[in-house]
């Protein structure tokens, strides 16, 4: 009966502790929304619509960019473009994400960079409009590419 009432015992100890390490466990932020999609203009390299991915952990934020409308002018290595982001803040300034990510993509094949990562503030609405994207391949070769009316369904906004 004594190691009944301690194995019990012991169960409640842990449930109650795990309750705890819950209550007190970091929440993961919302983006809303999630994903927006842009249209783009990057120059002689071409320039179409794009979707933007956002996440978000607490004041540490990433997004991904993919567009078929630009492509890749010869094959790339994994994790061989520089990309840069600035996105414009509702409230002024700009938060800018940066990354070497990227997959490994044949000739002609779509663009997809990130996740690109940066900082943000709970509150904070970012849009691509007014903002750019800097893509850098080789060390010398830079797309740059601006949105040419702000992002839909609307900015994203962070927890």
């Amino acid at each position: 009966m004594r190691g009944k009432r301690f194995g019990t015992g012991l169960s409640l100890a842990a449930g109650a502790l795990a309750a705890c390490g819950l209550a007190f466990a970091p929440t993961a932020a919302a983006v809303d929304p999630g994903t927006a999609t842009v249209n783009a203009d990057c120059g002689s390299y071409g320039g179409g619509d794009a979707t933007l991915t956002a996440t978000q952990s607490g004041t540490s934020a990433t997004i991904t960019l993919q567009t078929s409308s630009v492509t890749a002018p010869v094959s790339l290595g994994q994790d061989s473009l520089v990309s840069e982001l600035t996105m414009v803040k509702a409230d002024g300034g700009t938060v800018t994400f940066k990354g070497t990510k990227n997959p490994a993509v044949s000739t002609g094949d779509a663009l997809e960079v990130g996740p690109l990562s940066g900082t943000v503030a709970p509150g904070d609405s970012l849009e691509a409009y007014g903002g750019t994207l800097k893509v850098t391949a080789f060390g010398f070769i830079t797309i740059t590419c601006t949105a040419t009316a702000p992002q839909a369904p609307g900015p994203f906004a962070f927890d």
